[in-house]
């Protein structure tokens, strides 16, 4: 297996290339826009982390108390869940047979948590205005050839980046394994 790399800070150019390379994603093909999030997670992820850390620590020099038990309780929460799904037999395959229920439980959770600490304003703005720029972009932002590229050498073990990482823990690698490894096989047997 390949050691992890930190992608490359993408230019601005290539990041906001101009209104041509963004485009409105196809609602009624869920499956073509979550490959379009995954590809672009993956091939920007520097310049998103950079985006997250700009708004996190804005956010969090208007209030670091807030901030700190937000960032604290929503990582015990991930991490819990991560653990969870790896190492009892029914959370992973609730989480792979009901990934949204899932995903709904922990955002719940989480705010239920937060709504006793007090910080649930820190969170939603800390927190989930990162994620949502990040997601707009990776929604909207179209894929080159190059972001192609660099995704399939991703999926099949040549390169490993953090966000891959965090993909696969979340499940959301194996579906392009799996999809690689078959062409390879059909490709084999020819």
């Amino acid at each position: 297996m390949a050691k992890v790399e930190v992608t490359p800070l993408r230019s601005w150019e290539d990041f906001f290339p101009g209104s041509e390379r963004f485009c409105k994603p196809d609602g009624k093909d869920l499956t073509r826009w979550g490959n379009r999030v995954v590809s672009n997670l993956l091939y920007y992820q520097t310049n998103y982390i950079a985006i997250a850390l700009v708004t996190f620590i804005v956010v969090g020099c208007l209030n670091p108390e807030g901030m700190f038990a937000a960032m604290a309780l929503g990582s015990a929460i991930f991490l819990g869940s991560v653990w969870a799904a790896e190492n009892q037999d029914f959370m992973g395959s609730f989480k792979r047979v009901n990934p949204v229920v899932f995903g709904i439980g922990l955002t719940v959770s989480s705010y239920i948590l937060l709504c006793m600490l007090g910080s649930v304003m820190w969170f939603l703005s800390a927190i989930s205005l990162p994620l949502a720029l990040i997601l707009a972009h990776a929604s909207y932002r179209l894929r080159n050839m190059k972001n192609k590229m660099e995704n399939k050498i991703e999926a099949v073990g040549l390169k490993r980046s953090p966000m891959g990482l965090l993909l696969q823990a979340l499940g959301q690698q194996e579906e392009k394994l799996m999809k690689i490894q078959n062409y390879l096989e059909e490709k084999l047997k020819d």
